[in-house]
């Protein structure tokens, strides 16, 4: 079998309504399938101000504005036309990318019709609700997640770190890694730009201490200004950069009332200011992987995050940054203060960073998930289909 004879139904909850580091990754992997000669068909939630051009063919599911958070659609069946695209489109695998009520009928459907699912792990679901303080729902999420995935033929994940959550939590017993790359003409030390920072008001003595992503509390925003707090009581020279925005950036500004907000970066300008931060500093428990986290390595600069999924599996503690226990704002600051404060040690953390960030290729990653795609259809033709959820107990 060839890749060239794969036929790919991929949905995913929100594939380019809003950008974000999994729909991203999305695209380029049907970009990569679709060059390899696969046929592709997306399924996914849309809107008449998508965030950017989708990659393939995309066919709409049908949705609803999420309530407190319009900028994100709310999957909400899998209609008649939906199912009969499906069927015209006849695929011999399946990914699903969302755990959402549109992704668990897409399973039964392509169970119904003994298609083998694949499906891909983008981010912590089950700790979202720690922020909004609804942690007692972690573990009802948790078991509706494993109840999806176990009807699944394989996961992959982004990180080892995170494929040792779900081996943990039970969810499947067959998951693989489907890292991140990260585009090094763009990401890379040579974009470094003083005078775009001197343009922000920003000396050239002063360490910027740069956070990267949506604003959104799931990121960890309230122990990132906590951080800062504290650098502050300890008059740490610094200055934050943020880049990114979102419906909580009204909240971080007066929170970190000295920051400079730089608003939405992409291509190379998202390049250059990153190259010119001097530290990322990402607190974040959320992600299985973390973009951000990789391009600010293949930067060059030095990464202080949480001990999490993901980060645990780019960031050597000591070497590349500083890994900290989740919500322990004095060691952040802890961190922060020694690149801040020590630009030898700040260097060499950043180049072991970069260093690190050369090994990761797209194409080379994207063909994972089409071996694994093959691998699949292979064992379902074989008479092999998911393992039962009494073997994974």
């Amino acid at each position: 079998m060839e890749i060239s004879d794969l036929r790919i139904a991929l949905y995913s909850g929100n594939y380019n309504f809003v950008r974000d580091g999994a729909n991203q990754a999305l695209n380029r992997l049907v970009d990569y399938l679709l060059r390899q000669g696969a046929a592709v068909r997306v399924y996914s939630p849309t809107t008449d101000t998508p965030a950017f051009e989708p990659t393939g063919d995309l066919v709409s599911v049908p949705s609803v504005a999420f309530p407190g958070r319009g900028e994100y659609r709310f999957p909400t069946r899998l209609s008649g036309d939906v199912r009969r695209d499906l069927e015209r489109f006849n695929p011999n695998i399946m990914q699903i990318s969302s755990p959402d009520r549109v992704g668990h009928k897409m399973v039964s459907w392509a169970r119904n019709n003994e298609i083998p699912v694949l499906a891909s792990v983008h981010t912590r679901f089950e700790t979202y609700p720690r922020y909004y303080n609804l942690a007692f729902l972690e573990p009802v999420i948790e078991a509706i997640l494993r109840r999806l995935y176990r009807r699944c033929d394989a996961l992959v994940a982004p990180s080892e770190s995170m494929a040792q959550v779900l081996r943990d939590q039970r969810m499947n017993y067959d998951v693989g890694i489907w890292s991140r790359g990260v585009d090094r003409e763009i990401f890379n030390s040579g974009h470094r730009d003083m005078a775009w920072r001197r343009a922000l008001g920003i000396a050239d003595d002063e360490p910027v201490i740069g956070f990267l992503g949506r604003l959104v509390m799931e990121k960890g925003l309230d122990v990132f200004s906590d951080a800062i707090d504290e650098l502050n009581r300890r008059k740490v020279k610094h200055k934050v950069v943020v880049i990114g925005e979102g419906p909580a950036q009204q909240w971080f500004e007066e929170r970190i009332p000295g920051a400079v907000f730089a608003g939405f970066q992409q291509g190379s300008d998202l390049g250059r200011a990153v190259a010119s931060m001097d530290m990322l500093f990402n607190p974040s428990i959320t992600e299985t992987f973390g973009n951000v986290t990789l391009e600010a390595m293949a930067c060059g600069l030095p990464v202080v995050a949480a001990q999490a999924t993901g980060s645990q599996s780019l960031v050597k503690d000591n070497e590349s940054g500083k890994l900290i226990a989740p919500g322990a704002v004095r060691e952040f600051a802890d961190a922060l203060q020694l690149y801040c404060e020590h630009h030898d040690i700040r260097n060499a953390h950043g180049a072991a960073g970069e260093r690190r960030a050369e090994e990761y290729s797209w194409d080379q990653i994207n063909n994972v998930v089409a071996q694994t795609y093959m691998r699949l259809v292979r064992q379902r033709r074989a008479g092999h289909g998911p393992i039962s959820s009494a073997a994974i107990r």
